[in-house]
């Protein structure tokens, strides 16, 4: 495993250094300098409304469009216009949604899970008041992982859309989203794959997935507090527009942006990009858009499966804990969303009780609300969850140990 240079990532990301552990990654990852830099520079020489003849708003314009296809880069879309710009995930996928029933019939099913965020099955559950069928894909007891099996038997030829998480953001584990993707395709149906526990991990590769749709929260991925979905650019043509009733129905993705998303946040996501170009670097590989982006996150993955492995050891060696997924680290397997309880003492306890040490980790349902309730765990609670990233350390990781020691 390659050390990673510490002084280097200390300098991306301000916020780190002031005693402060950050934990809680899962919840909204720091954000990099490189990011901020961005948005500043758009917001002190571009800030101006798009659209019009002259020259500042032409160049605010092709700044967004920069922003739209550093995006792109992050996903290996095939073009810019694949991706859609949002405040949030729950807002993109709700969009989506409202943008496909235009042109679904009633009786129509659409599949959604008992075990992703609420993001990626609250938007498709609602158009059971537009006569679409919604069907419930369940975690069968003790797994954490979907059967594929009980997926096969949802499907029916009325099935138009599947809706599934790439990574629990509770689990912690990696669902295997290329062959549930084959078969929802098998099917004639689509997928949509919610990403946000997944993106701030590993390379994502759209086309290599077969995703469809595939939304995550750039906020969570050392960016600023915005989103993106990405569609297949066949399919956002075809989709029914929610833009205004005079926009036009080929003109995406914008036809699916209603009211515009935020020029600068836009403009400051190629700063994600100009991060991980300068962590590949950092780290003696210099190469620069998608390549950077794949050195970058085969580097972060290795030391990730490492925080894991540190966290997992302790948690595996004490019998009166509950991990709740995945107990290997391995970053094939998982991400370093790790989750569990402690026998007779509250999740709320165990979290405010650290609280004063500095390390923020948390304690909930974290909006998997439906795959807790569904663990029928004890602890009214829910789940402790420590959620790490890579500018985490081990120290870190050891401090909360210790400290969980203490109580």
């Amino acid at each position: 495993m390659q050390k990673l240079d510490q002084a280097f990532i200390e300098e991306a990301f301000p916020a780190l250094g002031q005693g402060r552990v950050y934990l809680d990654n899962a919840g909204g990852s720091q954000i990099a300098r490189h990011t901020v830099e961005r948005m500043t520079e758009f917001l002190y020489s571009s800030n101006v409304q798009l659209g019009a003849t002259y020259a500042a708003s032409a160049e605010a314009g092709d700044r967004v469009h920069q922003g739209r296809a550093a995006v792109a880069t992050l996903l290996n879309a095939a073009r810019p216009e694949e991706i859609v710009l949002g405040a949030t995930s729950t807002q993109l996928f709700d969009q989506l949604a409202r943008s496909l029933v235009q042109t679904w019939a009633p009786g129509d099913e659409v599949i959604v899970t008992n075990f992703d965020h609420e993001a990626n099955i609250g938007p498709w559950s609602k158009l059971a008041a537009d006569d679409i069928v919604v069907k419930v894909w369940k975690m069968r007891d003790g797994a954490y992982l979907p059967d594929l099996d009980d997926l096969r038997a949802l499907l029916s030829d009325r099935t138009r859309l599947v809706a599934v998480t790439h990574a629990s953001n509770i689990y912690g584990s990696i669902n295997p989203v290329r062959e549930i993707a084959d078969i929802v395709h098998a099917a004639g149906a689509l997928i949509c794959v919610d990403g946000v526990a997944y993106a701030p991990h590993r390379a994502i590769d759209v086309q290599a997935l077969g995703a469809d749709f595939y939304g995550f929260s750039i906020y969570k991925t050392y960016g600023p507090h915005f989103s993106a979905l990405y569609g297949r650019h066949d399919l956002l043509l075809r989709a029914g527009s929610i833009n205004h009733e005079f926009f036009p129905k080929d003109k995406v993705p914008q036809k699916m942006e209603p009211g515009n998303a935020s020029h600068e946040l836009a403009y400051s996501c190629i700063g994600v990009i100009d991060y991980l170009e300068a962590f590949a670097a950092a780290h003696g590989v210099n190469t620069e858009g998608r390549a950077a982006v794949e050195a970058a996150f085969q580097i972060i993955s290795e030391h990730e499966e490492a925080l894991s492995k540190r966290l997992l050891d302790y948690l595996n060696a004490r019998a009166d804990v509950t991990i709740i997924g995945d107990p290997s680290p391995d970053k094939d397997r998982r991400v370093p969303t790790i989750s569990f309880t402690i026998e007779g003492v509250s999740s709320r306890a165990i979290v405010e009780a650290t609280d004063p040490t500095g390390i923020g980790i948390r304690f909930g349902d974290f909006y998997s609300r439906r795959l807790v309730e569904a663990l029928d765990l004890p602890d009214p609670d829910g789940v402790i969850r420590v959620s790490a990233v890579h500018y985490n350390t081990i120290d870190e990781i050891d401090a909360l140990t210790a400290h969980i020691d203490t109580l």
